[in-house]
């Protein structure tokens, strides 16, 4: 044995691990009170989290957002333990070097995660300012987007469409187009076309109507007045535009529209006003095209 520790590089290499068991030994104290911090960092951000939740709770937040807020207030304690500790275990490093080495890291790792990080905070902007809720149907007409918001998280949003299909749409999406919330308020105008005869009374038309929906169960005349306005001159109408106000929900719009429909019709057969079809005026240059689609009074059949 003897003549081992004789080597040179034998020497060397219980000089190193003597060494390496002597520091261990003076930063065992650091060591221990490490990992003491620690403990107190995990108790810290324990009793943190429990108190943000409390909070969010008695001011009514959102579910997703109280997570959010407790995941960063834990995030944040964890990460200033976690850097008082490692100052504590290595003298050598001061707290101004560890923050430049986790701003150089943290730059290099928004460069990479641009997109998540992008999409991560326009999440935490549509939470805290909640410009629609879930049970919102919302619409994104530049990208053909519509449909009923079924959970916001901090990433995306999922909006299910009404023919049942899920939708999931990148929260910076939603923050940077213009979007369209439907049912922002309880109530909705919608609107239809009617056309009448010519050579009937425009005035007394306009009345059979506008009585014609106001009596309309889903139709909130007690809220905003039907309007119908005579609208064009057209092919063989005059044509009126109906306003009127219901639910805001497609279903109700789609109901009402329905029922708006039916009782114009039933009004306007009542009053004997015509809703005409589509006239066409055929104009021949000889009288063989003529009777071609005007066949003679013996019954031929046209020769198409």
């Amino acid at each position: 044995m003897e003549e081992l520790e004789q080597l040179p590089f034998v020497s060397l290499l219980l000089g190193e691990v003597q060494a390496y068991l002597s520091d261990i030994g003076s930063a065992a104290p650091r060591l221990a009170a490490g990992l003491l911090l620690i403990l107190v960092t995990w108790l810290v951000a324990r009793l943190g989290r429990a108190l943000v939740a409390r909070v969010a709770d008695k001011a009514k937040l959102r579910r997703n957002l109280r997570d959010v807020l407790t995941m960063l207030t834990g995030l944040c304690l964890w990460l200033g333990g976690l850097l008082i500790t490692i100052t504590l275990i290595f003298p050598t490093v001061t707290p101004g070097k560890a923050l430049t080495t986790l701003g150089l890291g943290s730059i290099a790792i928004g460069f990479a995660f641009k997109d998540v990080f992008e999409n991560f905070l326009a999440g935490l902007l549509i939470l805290w300012r909640e410009p629609f809720q879930i049970g919102d149907h919302i619409a994104l007409e530049a990208n053909d987007v519509e449909g009923q918001v079924e959970q916001i998280t901090v990433r995306d949003s999922r909006i299910r469409r009404t023919d049942g299909q899920m939708i999931v749409v990148p929260n910076a999406l939603l923050f940077q187009q213009p979007v369209i919330v439907r049912t922002n308020r309880d109530i909705r105008r919608t609107s239809i076309i009617v056309g009448v005869a010519y050579d009937e009374d425009v005035d007394q038309a306009r009345e059979i109507i506008q009585g014609a929906v106001a009596e309309v169960d889903s139709v909130r005349s007690d809220v905003r007045a039907v309007q119908v306005f005579a609208k064009a001159f057209g092919a063989s109408s005059i044509d009126f535009e109906v306003a009127w106000w219901t639910g805001s929900r497609p279903v109700d719009i789609r109901a009402s529209r329905d029922q708006v429909v039916a009782s114009i019709k039933r009004a306007l057969d009542e009053a004997n006003i015509e809703i005409p079809f589509p006239y066409r005026t055929l104009v021949f240059k000889d009288q063989g095209e003529a009777e071609r689609f005007h066949p003679s009074e013996a019954g031929r059949p046209p020769d198409l």
